[in-house]
């Protein structure tokens, strides 16, 4: 749980942080694992002042089409490109394949039954509770 005092900048920071190399993410979805889905203007401006690249991964934050940022803080979408792919996530013609690359944060209800605890053997069959 993020700290009251954050600010929504540094509440988004903490967020961005949290996606993983080869994985994106949309402002929506930043904003709204900040605290509220309407900040993802917030989002943007926030990351266009990202006060440290090498730790807060803003190249990996991608509009609701999958297409890299048109005014990218740190050399423009071709360089935002350039990142993703280079971590592994494909641009074909300016997009990124939201179903295969979007980053899908852990749930509340993910945490109590992680995916490698259930199985078929019935020891922790949710169908049967």
């Amino acid at each position: 749980m993020v700290p009251e005092k954050s600010s929504t900048a540094e509440r988004i920071y903490e967020v961005v942080q949290k996606i993983p190399s080869g994985y994106v993410a949309t402002y929506a979805q930043i904003a709204e694992a900040a605290g509220s889905r309407k900040w993802a203007r917030a989002v943007g401006n926030a990351l266009h002042r990202n006060p440290d690249p090498g730790r807060i991964p803003c190249h990996r934050v991608v509009n609701a089409k999958g297409e890299p940022a048109g005014r990218f803080a740190f050399g423009g979408a071709v360089q935002q490109a350039r990142l993703l792919e280079a971590e592994g996530v494909e641009v074909i013609n300016g997009k990124v394949d939201l179903g295969k690359y979007q980053w899908q944060p852990e749930k509340p209800a993910d945490r109590k039954n992680p995916p490698e605890f259930r199985g078929t053997d019935g020891l922790n069959d949710q169908s049967t509770v």
